[in-house]
């Protein structure tokens, strides 16, 4: 809204062209989606505190202390995040460009489904949501809509194809089979995060890492020139989509001050799967899906780590790790949670960085 109104502006008052670069307003959706979050954020937290009374339920098969050290904490801190994201995209973004409305659309269609599965568990005082079938059905709607779109937009035969880093020509062409590859990048995404999000502070570090390392390929894919240079594939609309990451970043650290060990709120379900679905949908958008295995690698390697803690006590009887996801296997280990937290976050960063650089190694 504000960059429509600043076109208007610079013809009369030059100083004001400043803020028609991408840059320039990707800096103030940070700041904006930051300070909706320091204003706003205690009274949500306080009127969640209110709603929800026992706060977010504990599992009882989890590590025993989050039993006593996390009773009572509020959940569906996500809101607030989601937000601080809406209002600053409205406010920096162009609204024209279809590609943000497909990824706000992601975005806040997970974070619906998230807030009910919240909201169940938290009526119910029970850890279970709703069935997890209907959740994935609708998970999976919502991504193939979101796809449809990004495959109409973008062309052929890019836009219906898979992108293979490290290679400047290589496509893997699935005609209009892609929307299932897409669908699978965007609701693995969101539940590869939401997994994660188990300890103060683990999920949002590596959430926000990899909104900044989308937030700088969407800007170079989305320029003609960058692009040219780079040997990358250029998708035209696609640079707008750094203000998103930017809100994202902005949102991120505006909730980790709350959710920085011990933390004030949790972001739930509303947060986690949200936030993975949105970089699942940046992903597909900018034509940089298997990217996003490596700079989420750290998703990744939380996901693997329940598939094979079920897949070998059903085939062997035995379990793999002391517990699963991996970040509960180091505190049975011994580790204190901030150690784990902030051992996750380096090697989310490590792994953002050799993702960053298959822009270069063409």
């Amino acid at each position: 809204m504000l960059y429509y109104l600043v076109l208007k502006l610079t013809s009369e008052i030059s100083a004001f062209n400043v803020f028609r670069y991408l840059t320039t307003r990707t800096g103030c959706a940070i700041i904006t989606a930051l300070l909706f979050i320091f204003v706003f954020g205690p009274k949500i937290i306080a009127l969640l505190k209110v709603k929800q009374g026992r706060g977010q339920p504990i599992r009882l098969d989890g590590p025993q202390r989050h039993i006593i050290e996390k009773q009572g904490t509020p959940t569906m801190g996500g809101l607030m995040i989601l937000s601080g994201v809406f209002v600053s995209t409205l406010l920096w973004a162009d609204l024209s460009n279809l590609y943000v409305w497909s990824v706000l659309f992601v975005t806040l269609g997970y974070g619906a489904i998230g807030f009910y599965d919240d909201y169940l568990k938290v009526t119910r005082a029970s850890v279970r949501g709703f069935s997890s079938k209907a959740r994935l059905l609708a998970e999976f709607v919502i991504a193939g809509a979101a796809v449809l779109c990004f495959m109409r937009m973008g062309q052929a035969p890019l836009s219906s194809s898979l992108a293979v880093p490290f290679f400047k020509d290589v496509l893997i062409y699935f005609g209009p089979f892609f929307i299932f590859v897409g669908m699978f990048v965007i609701v693995g995404a969101g539940n590869a995060v939401n997994i994660t999000d188990g300890l103060d502070g683990l999920a949002i570090v590596p959430v926000m890492i990899a909104a900044g390392s989308y937030a700088l390929i969407a800007y170079l894919v989305g320029n003609a020139v960058f692009s040219g240079y780079l040997n990358l594939h250029f998708v035209k609309g696609t640079g707008e989509l750094v203000v998103i990451c930017g809100a994202l970043i902005g949102a991120g650290l505006g909730f980790l001050w709350f959710n920085a060990p011990p933390a004030m709120i949790f972001m739930g379900d509303t947060g986690s799967l949200s936030l993975g679905g949105c970089l699942g949908a940046i992903a597909v958008a900018v034509k940089h899906e298997i990217v996003l295995a490596i700079i989420g690698g750290l998703f990744v390697l939380e996901t693997v780590s329940v598939i094979v803690q079920v897949a070998s006590f059903k085939m062997t009887g035995k379990r793999v790790f002391a517990m699963a996801p991996l970040h509960h296997h180091f505190e049975q280990k011994g580790w204190k949670e901030p150690t784990i937290v902030i051992r996750f976050w380096i090697i989310a960063f490590v792994l953002a960085l050799i993702g960053l650089s298959t822009l270069k190694l063409r």
